[in-house]
């Protein structure tokens, strides 16, 4: 085997393109020039456009957590209260960041693998109309599942001002985000899932409502104080030294974006989804999550017949091709698929042609070529719907 060689797919971090790879080699310039200033002013409507907004979207240096993390200590103080919208891990991850403000924090739980129902959490908010903010991930990256968070935030709405906020890590520019007219108050992401960059950036963008309970909080934190970047990101430039081979990055990406076309972007998404879903259930393994809640972004497998570990160790030593394992108490029973970002359905054809090779070694019973075959039949099926549409 190659030595070098390997095939990431996992929910992040993800394959870079080489265009941006090549853009993050640039020599380094002075972080405020005017070179800084005209790339930031490049890069805000497009990011605007992803998240589906026409508020600015600022930059943080640091992971998705520590935008999560902003998101909560500019809108909330200890000992207010909060309901965290818990469907895996990364909703969990919200809880331990309000223990750790001493926030007053619920978990409103939701079975894992199932994606949240709006109207359940709009009546447990309308019965504790104490409650501050709500907090929902957009895609659970621990389960494969997207939650409707659009439907959720005109839920809670209807029955309360508390402020929804939203952790888009692992599927924003994957999956379609309309901020401002779903009512998403607060949104996050990080650079290293679909928007197909290192970890090391964080986006987080604000309703003009988010805005007026972070400027009414006189204590938003130093460096997560959103209302520094806010102010300086309107003279196009950062508060802090930016991570400025990640911005040159950044741009590319967003430019690769805009030429492909958001909507097509998304399409493709769905059609890996639906390839990668249709081929699992081909070979008879278990899918952890309903067709209806499933995330472009990455698939989730319960298998009952096999080891989920020994197919992971043998795929990774066979092909060196790379698949995530289960957290927490998922741990050693599933196996996530991430395809996102720098990703084709000829990837997909790849990965299900190794995977098929893999299952048989570690004693599964399938027809090899019958995972590929009914992704390549969803690969038929819906490019050909699309030819005909644009047709028309």
């Amino acid at each position: 085997m190659l030595t070098d060689y390997q095939l990431l797919r996992i929910p992040g971090p993800t394959p870079i393109p080489p265009s941006v790879e090549r853009a993050m080699t640039k020599p380094m310039i002075g972080h405020r020039g005017n070179e800084t200033s005209q790339m930031i002013q490049n890069i805000k409507p497009k990011l605007k456009k992803v998240f589906g907004t026409e508020q600015d979207v600022m930059m943080l240096t640091g992971s998705g957590t520590s935008c999560l993390e902003a998101a909560i200590v500019n809108v909330v103080h200890p000992g207010d209260k909060v309901l965290v919208v818990a469907t895996g891990v990364f909703g969990n991850r919200f809880t331990k960041i309000c223990e750790a403000y001493q926030i007053d924090v619920e978990e409103f739980h939701v079975e894992w693998g199932t994606a949240l129902d709006p109207e359940a959490v709009k009546a447990h908010v309308q019965a504790n109309p104490e409650i501050k903010a709500v907090f929902s991930t957009y895609c659970e990256t621990s389960t494969g599942v997207l939650n409707p968070v659009g439907r959720l935030a005109q839920a809670v709405h209807e029955v309360s001002e508390a402020l929804v906020i939203v952790d888009g890590v692992s599927c924003m520019a994957g999956v379609e985000t309309k901020m401002d007219e779903w009512g998403l108050d607060i949104v996050v992401t990080g650079a290293q899932k679909a928007l197909m960059l290192p970890a090391g950036l964080g986006f987080v963008a604000a309703s003009e409502r988010a805005w007026k309970v972070i400027e009414s909080n006189p204590k938003r934190g130093f460096y997560l104080d959103l209302t520094k970047y806010r102010d300086n990101l309107a003279k196009d430039t950062t508060p802090f030294t930016p991570a400025l081979s990640l911005l040159f990055g950044l741009e590319q990406v967003l430019e690769n974006l805009e030429t492909e076309g958001l909507e097509n972007v998304y399409a493709r998404h769905r059609l890996m989804r639906d390839m990668t879903r249709a081929a699992f259930k081909a070979l008879d393994v278990p899918l952890f999550t309903k067709d209806e809640d499933g995330s472009p972004t990455v698939t989730s497998l319960k298998p009952t017949d096999f080891d989920a570990e020994a197919f992971r160790k043998e795929i990774k030593g066979s092909f060196n091709l790379t698949v995530a394992g289960g957290q927490a108490e998922l741990k050693g029973k599933i196996f996530r698929v991430g395809h996102m970002g720098y990703c084709a359905p000829t990837d997909v054809l790849q990965y299900l042609a190794a995977m098929e090779i893999a299952l048989v070694k570690v004693g599964k019973k399938i027809q090899l070529g019958a995972g590929v075959a009914a992704a390549q039949q969803v690969y038929l099926e819906q490019t050909q719907q699309r030819e005909l549409e644009g047709a028309k």
